[in-house]
C-alpha cells in the first residue's frame, strides 16, 4: 500500500500552487500538511478508500501529483479539485480600484477544494474564540497521538476518521489544550454525516457561521461564504477596501457587490490587502494543560 501512484496534469491556466494551498496548512507544524525545501507540497487526508498522502511538484509547467496508501488513487483523481479546477476567478468582477488592485495581484490564485468536509470542520472548530497558536497546538497533539503513520512520509500524520473522534479519551483533549467545549461540539458533530450534509452544519451544537465559513471554503472551496464573528478578517476587509477597519456589518455591507464572489474578496484582502494597526493588548495563548 506504501508503492508511490503518480499523475501528471497540465493546468490550462496559470496557478499558483503555494498561495492556493496554503489555505489548508493549521501552522507550521501542521503534521497532516508540508512546504518541502525543494518546492514540493505535501498533503495527507483519510478518505472514502482510507489514509492517503498526496505530494505535489511541478516542472515545465507540468503539475504531477504523488500519492502513497489506499487513498492514494482517490486524491490523485481529486488533485485538479484542490488546485482550483472546479474554481472561476473571471466570476470576480472590480467595481472599483481596489478589487481591481487586488485581482491583479492574484494571478494563478484559485479556490481549490479538498471534498473532506469532516478534515476541515475539526480544525476549525478548533481554532474557534481562540488565537492560532493555541488551536493549532491542540490540532497537532490530537493528530500525533491518534492520526495514523501517513504513507509514504513517516514525519507526517493522516487525522483520524470522523467517527474515531468520539473515542479520544477526555485526558488527551485536556493535553492537547482544547478545552470541554470544544471536545464537545467535536464530538457531538460526529453523529452528522458532514460529507453528505454539509449544507446542515450550523445544525450542530455549538457550529455557528463562522465555522460553517471556515470548513465550507476549504472543502468545498465556495466563493461566497463569509467568516462573520472573526475579529480580524472585518478590520482586514475594511482596511483593504475603504482605509479603514469595520465590524461585521461594516463587512457584509462593503462586500454586497460582490454577492457570489464574497469570500474570494476576503481571501484576497487577506492575501494583499492592507492589515488595521493594532492597539492594545494582543489575546494570550490559554493553557488548560496544568490545571
Amino acid at each position: 500500500m506504501d508503492a508511490e501512484l503518480t499523475r501528471a496534469w497540465t493546468p490550462p491556466w496559470p496557478l499558483d500552487i503555494r498561495r492556493t494551498l496554503s489555505l489548508h496548512r493549521r501552522g507550521a507544524g501542521d503534521p497532516a500538511f508540508r512546504f518541502r525545501t525543494d518546492g514540493s507540497v505535501w498533503k495527507t487526508s483519510h478518505t472514502p478508500d482510507g489514509p492517503g498522502t498526496l505530494a505535489i511538484t511541478r516542472r515545465d509547467g507540468v503539475v504531477t501529483g504523488h500519492g502513497w496508501g489506499p487513498g492514494a488513487s482517490w486524491m490523485l483523481e481529486h488533485l485538479p479539485g484542490l488546485l482550483g479546477a472546479d474554481d472561476d476567478p473571471d466570476a470576480l468582477v472590480a467595481q472599483d480600484e481596489v478589487v481591481a488592485g487586488l485581482i491583479k495581484r492574484s494571478g494563478g490564485v484559485r479556490l481549490g477544494r479538498t471534498d473532506r468536509v469532516w478534515e476541515a470542520l475539526v480544525p476549525a472548530i478548533l481554532e474557534q474564540k481562540v488565537v492560532g497558536r493555541e488551536a493549532f497546538r491542540a490540532w497537532r497533539h490530537l493528530l500525533m497521538r491518534h492520526g495514523t503513520p501517513a504513507p509514504g512520509a513517516p514525519d507526517m500524520r493522516v487525522a483520524p476518521p470522523q467517527r474515531d473522534w468520539q473515542d479520544i479519551p477526555s485526558w488527551e483533549w485536556h493535553r492537547s489544550g482544547a478545552e470541554p467545549v470544544r471536545m464537545r461540539t467535536i464530538r457531538g458533530a460526529t453523529m452528522l454525516d458532514v460529507e453528505r450534509h454539509h449544507t446542515r452544519l450550523t445544525m450542530l451544537r455549538g457550529v455557528g457561521r463562522w465555522t460553517e465559513s471556515e470548513t465550507r471554503c476549504r472543502a468545498l472551496g465556495d466563493p461566497d461564504v463569509v467568516p462573520v464573528g472573526d475579529y480580524h478578517v472585518c478590520r482586514t476587509v475594511g482596511q483593504t477596501l475603504i482605509g479603514r477597519p469595520v465590524d461585521d456589518a461594516g463587512m457584509l455591507e462593503l462586500l454586497k457587490p460582490y454577492a457570489g464572489q464574497r469570500y474570494r474578496v476576503v481571501r484576497l484582502a487577506e492575501m494583499f490587502g492592507t492589515r488595521a494597526e493594532r492597539h492594545g493588548a494582543r489575546m494570550s495563548i490559554r493553557d488548560y494543560r496544568s490545571i
